[in-house]
């Protein structure tokens, strides 16, 4: 049996006064900027954003009055846990808007929602309980605000990075051969609960479902599938055909391991190439493309530069080292994107993607992956969190950018 050492660190996190109230103000700011009286903020993790509390809530955020936070459940962990001061108790989301003329004596004439998550029925419902109010798209105004992480969230991110560390220095440690993916992964999932990881990912798209460890061993890293990246794995099951698979893994051969961490809310996306035994020349030789290829990247990326040529470039970078039809997936099956948004979910609005005209600004934060797949052979690639900051970039992972010989 295995038992690891808990994370001391497992304290009751709450997000300080100040950074919410400032998350509001930034709000409010785009609000008025595009129009928009209030915002009706129905997803999880923008409530908690906003808030500062996941509980089974609802936030009004109006232009010219205190947010209001509406409670189903539970009522006393909700006012421990959120900055908002106006927090009321409701039964049913039917009172809500009772409660909004309560408290401002008023219905918006325009509220925003997020289109992006709500699902139509939902739409349709609040759109039945606030009937005389316009109903926009207030998907931009939140990301507007979550795209710019605080030094708060950098802090945050930063712990969440050394428990990835942690993780990838276990694997190293006890990688072995004659084990199956899936198994080696639950072990790895052990370790990292221990550390502090959630066990759980949080994503924005209703067709996306995060899962933490994704690892592919020799040919079931050539095998392309389902998810939207070059490399897929087999999954466990026709049902479930993402990351790893019943494959035992095996000496000499090349291992990649993506690993996602959740850590008192916010995400890493780290991957690294792993081997136990010596390496195959053509495997090793990818593996150090692509550590190339994200330094390249990295230095690339800086307040102004725009996103779509950050892509472009290092699909040309690609190819000159001779990988043009490895590269983001097999030649029909090309990924768009080169690296995405990370935060209080996996992957987060803006992307590092074709066409994109988005220029960088200070704050943001991308889970960048240059990977290549060979087809039914193996896969080669890295995946680290990059911080744009004033004057250009740094590495959030600390995880040694390298490949793990075990």
């Amino acid at each position: 049996m295995y038992f690891f050492p808990m994370n001391p660190d497992l304290t009751l996190d709450i997000t300080p006064v100040p950074e919410i109230l400032s998350r509001i103000n930034t709000l409010k700011i785009h609000m008025e900027a595009a129009g928009v009286q209030a915002l009706f903020v129905t997803h999880r993790p923008d409530i908690y954003y906003f808030s500062g509390t996941a509980q089974d809530c609802y936030l009004y955020v109006c232009l010219d009055k205190a947010p209001l936070l509406f409670v189903k459940r539970y009522l006393p962990r909700a006012i421990l846990e959120t900055a908002i001061k106006d927090v009321l108790p409701i039964l049913s989301v039917t009172q809500i808007p009772d409660g909004i003329v309560f408290a401002h004596q008023r219905l918006p004439s325009t509220m925003g929602l997020a289109f992006d998550v709500v699902p139509i029925r939902d739409y349709q419902f609040y759109q039945g309980l606030f009937n005389k109010t316009e109903i926009l798209d207030g998907t931009p105004l939140i990301e507007a605000c979550r795209q710019i992480k605080s030094t708060y969230e950098i802090q945050q991110m930063e712990s969440a990075a050394g428990v990835s560390k942690k993780t990838f220095d276990f694997m190293t440690k006890n990688l072995t051969p004659g084990v199956s993916e899936m198994e080696f992964c639950g072990r790895i999932e052990a370790f990292a609960r221990c550390q502090g990881h959630s066990g759980k990912l949080q994503m924005r798209h209703y067709r996306s479902e995060g899962f933490s460890f994704h690892l592919m061993s020799g040919e079931t890293g050539g095998l392309a599938g389902a998810l939207d990246s070059p490399v897929c794995g087999t999954g466990t099951c026709t049902a479930y055909p993402f990351g790893a698979g019943p494959k035992l893994i095996r000496e000499n051969e090349p291992i990649l391991i993506d690993l996602g961490t959740m850590v008192k809310g916010y995400h890493m996306d780290e991957s690294r190439m792993f081997v136990i035994g010596k390496m195959e020349p053509a495997a090793m030789a990818a593996s150090l493309a692509a550590l190339e290829l994200l330094n390249f990247i990295q230095e690339a990326m800086k307040p102004g530069a725009v996103m779509g040529e950050i892509f472009n470039s290092a699909v040309k970078a690609a190819a000159k080292m001779g990988y043009a039809n490895e590269y983001l997936g097999l030649p029909h099956l090309k990924s768009r994107f080169v690296g995405h948004g990370i935060g209080l979910e996996l992957v987060e609005n803006p992307i590092l993607a074709k066409g994109r005209s988005t220029q960088l600004k200070p704050g943001m934060v991308f889970a960048v992956e240059p990977k290549f797949i060979f087809k039914d052979r193996f896969a080669a690639g890295i995946e680290s969190v990059i911080l744009i900051t004033d004057r250009g970039s740094r590495f959030l992972s600390q995880t040694e950018n390298q490949v793990f010989c075990c």
